[in-house]
């Protein structure tokens, strides 16, 4: 069975785990309601893009007991 043939320092094991790491997604604030949104895409929470409304959001009541 193969076996390493050096020890590998604590740089290159660093430089190796980085690549795992996760990254934020970078997020913008839609001009309409303020809420978070992902930069070119429509907003998920009122439908607006480039200050004109594209899609038809449909709000979800709630229900009393």
């Amino acid at each position: 069975m193969p076996n390493p043939k050096r020890r590998r320092s604590k740089s290159r094991q660093a430089k190796r785990r980085i690549k795992c790491l996760l990254t934020a997604k970078g997020l913008s604030t839609c001009p309409n309601c303020g809420r978070k949104k992902q930069p070119h895409r429509i907003c998920p929470y009122c439908g607006f893009y480039k200050g004109k409304q594209v899609i038809v959001i449909k709000q979800k009541k709630k229900e009393k007991k």
